[in-house]
């Protein structure tokens, strides 16, 4: 019988969908409140995840989505890191 695992989900800060933590990317704020891309998810802090897409990060840095989230003001580098991840990923 094969085993039907439990797919976590996270809701998308940009798009308000729910998706598998898979296809999001974590931006997570430390206590001392640097601002990073997450790949693993699991560095400590508080995070805020948005799907791979190009339309979506953008849709979150017009609106401030990250800046409201995380309680800090979000680099223009990590606006950046996101598009360079969502521009690797192939599309599905």
């Amino acid at each position: 019988m094969p085993i039907n695992r439990k797919v976590p989900l996270r809701k998308c800060i940009a798009t308000g969908e729910m998706l598998p933590k898979k296809e999001m990317i974590r931006v997570v704020r430390t206590k001392e409140g640097e601002v990073t891309v997450d790949l693993t998810g699991k560095k400590s802090g508080r995070g805020a995840y948005v799907s791979k897409s190009e339309a979506a990060i953008q849709t979150a840095k017009e609106k401030n989505v990250f800046e409201r989230q995380l309680e800090v003001k979000i680099p223009e580098e990590v606006y950046n890191d996101l598009l360079a991840i969502a521009r690797k990923e192939p599309t599905a």
